[in-house]
């Protein structure tokens, strides 16, 4: 599998790939929200979202304090799983840092500003999915 995919019958392929390995997702989605945790993001929150959609198995969403920590959990995120080999297929947002988005295929990490984060209540918006236990 390429470390980048980008949308279209190559996403589902990786995302096919990637499900052949049970498990792999939620941990991918722990490892990243303990890297956050690590840095100091707040309010982590995982969400099931494989039976509502299908380009991703997660949703996490973390709260910064400012775009500072934003883009500095983004940073952090980004180059330990670059040294295992792993490129997000998309990131939007790092420049201003207030809705940062990584797509890693199986997970979609949003790292929000306060502000941010309650304007656009995700986690109510997928209210329905199911939560991943995060173990932090």
């Amino acid at each position: 599998m390429s470390a980048v995919a980008g949308a279209g019958p190559e996403r589902e392929e990786a995302l096919a790939e990637r499900r052949a390995e049970p498990g792999a997702s939620a941990e991918l989605t722990r490892k990243i929200a303990r890297i956050a945790d690590e840095k100091q993001g707040e309010e982590l929150v995982a969400l099931d979202v494989r039976e509502l959609v299908a380009y991703t198995d997660y949703l996490l969403l973390i709260t910064a304090r400012n775009e500072r920590l934003a883009k500095a959990i983004h940073d952090e995120v980004y180059a330990r799983l670059k040294a295992e080999g792993r490129l997000p297929a998309r990131v939007e947002g790092e420049r201003e840092a207030r809705w940062v988005l990584l797509d890693y295929l199986d997970c979609v990490v949003h790292v929000f500003v306060p502000e941010t984060r309650e304007r656009y209540r995700l986690d109510r918006l997928w209210g329905e999915a199911e939560r991943l236990e995060l173990g932090l």
